[in-house]
């Protein structure tokens, strides 16, 4: 993707539709007293009911939505994965000594793509989960999940369960490839001692954002960005926090009984988050597949993410009672579990497709594609054994 200055012009349905969820955000803002935290803006313009970009009717991923995950990218990454699935599945059996391997929990399955690759790949190695749950916010979503897995392993439909709420227990593995970032941020600006939070508000029949005092607004927000000890000669410095990370992991702590917790993202340790001259922060807008840095225009249209912090991911799962058992680059983890092996078994039966295979490898593991920007971490509840995705190349220390 590109960043750009101008976008193409949505159509007039989209248009249509857009202009509702601002009437909604409008009158948020208006009960709130004049204005609402740039999380709660982007909360409404990726979730609100029947209208945010999550939950609307239209294509998000792939060549006709806005952008393209590493799923779609290859089938090699999710065999990648399904092989670490594999082994956390078989270890459960053993311990149980039953039929029963402990189940799959995926959080925004996308098109669905992955869940298929995965179950395929589980039969193969006689390791089929005893329920592959999906919990996905979008009914469009869910609607092409279960036409992609009818279209790629129509015998294994039945193995699939679509849930709107977590369960209430199970053991195996939980999977949330780009979640995370799309989970919405705090925004905020230090400028010397002073903590601003950005606030969205409605101002000659526009969206605009507004600074405002975190000490008034958002003390907890305030506190943590001094925390974060960021230099005085570096700010005026914008950026974001997740707020959301600690509770959505102390939800899956609670329900998780045995197994594994594999997070797949873009983002950085906080070390490398809050660079002196990462001073314009991280938020970006995907429309098209073109990014901006515009995430007051084509509301509802476009995707707003924010780099993941890892750090504090790692301290949230501590404070849940997670063991943080591995953490290195996308690269890293599809080596450990198995890359090479699995490129050379598709290029023995698709030889003509040579360079596309070489090609989707490359986008997965280059440093400057996917490879380093992307980070794997996984928590572990009760599992003391070592996991194959971190086995080498462990990068626990840059936490």
């Amino acid at each position: 993707m590109k960043h750009v200055q101008s976008l193409p012009e949505p159509s007039a349905d989209a248009l249509e539709h857009s202009e509702k969820l601002v009437a909604n955000i409008k009158n948020a803002i208006e009960s709130n007293g004049g204005s609402i935290s740039f999380k709660r803006y982007m909360e409404m313009a990726l979730y609100e009911p029947c209208l945010g970009y999550y939950v609307a009717g239209t294509h998000k991923i792939g060549e006709q939505g806005d952008f393209t995950t590493a799923p779609q990218i290859s089938p090699l990454f999710s065999q990648c994965i399904a092989n670490q699935c594999a082994e956390v599945l078989k270890s459960i059996y053993t311990k149980k000594a039953s039929k029963v391997g402990g189940c799959i929990f995926e959080f925004g399955a996308g098109t669905g793509i992955m869940a298929a690759e995965i179950l395929l790949e589980l039969e193969k190695q006689n390791s089929l989960p005893e329920t592959y749950f999906i919990l996905d916010l979008s009914p469009e979503l869910q609607q092409r999940q279960k036409q992609t897995i009818e279209s790629k392993a129509p015998h294994l439909l039945t193995k699939v369960t679509w849930l709107t709420t977590l369960p209430k227990h199970f053991s195996g593995i939980v999977l949330a490839n780009e979640v995370l970032d799309a989970m919405p941020v705090d925004v905020f600006t230090q400028h010397g001692d002073i903590v601003y939070e950005h606030h969205v508000i409605w101002q000659d029949d526009a969206l605009l954002e507004q600074l405002r005092p975190a000490t008034e607004t958002n003390p907890a927000l305030h506190d943590r960005v001094l925390r974060l000890n960021i230099p005085k000669e570096a700010t005026p410095y914008t950026s974001e926090i997740n707020s959301h990370i600690t509770h959505w992991l102390k939800s899956i702590a609670e329900i998780i009984e045995e197994g594994l917790v594999l997070l797949i993202d873009y983002g950085y340790p906080r070390k490398e988050y809050y660079l002196a001259e990462r001073n314009k922060g991280t938020l970006i807008c995907h429309y098209q597949h073109l990014v901006n840095e515009a995430p007051l225009l084509n509301v509802g249209l476009q995707d707003i993410t924010a780099n993941v912090d890892f750090t504090a991911v790692a301290e949230a799962a501590d404070s849940s009672k997670l063991e943080v058992a591995g953490f290195t680059s996308q690269a890293c983890f599809l080596a450990n579990t198995g890359l090479e092996e699995y490129f050379k078994h598709a290029l023995e039966n698709n030889l003509d497709d040579q360079y596309t295979l070489a090609q989707q490898v490359r986008t997965l593991t280059l440093p400057a594609e996917m490879g380093e920007r992307f980070k794997c971490i996984g928590l572990t509840k009760n599992y003391p054994h070592q996991l194959c995705g971190f086995k080498d190349f462990d990068q626990r220390y840059r936490l």
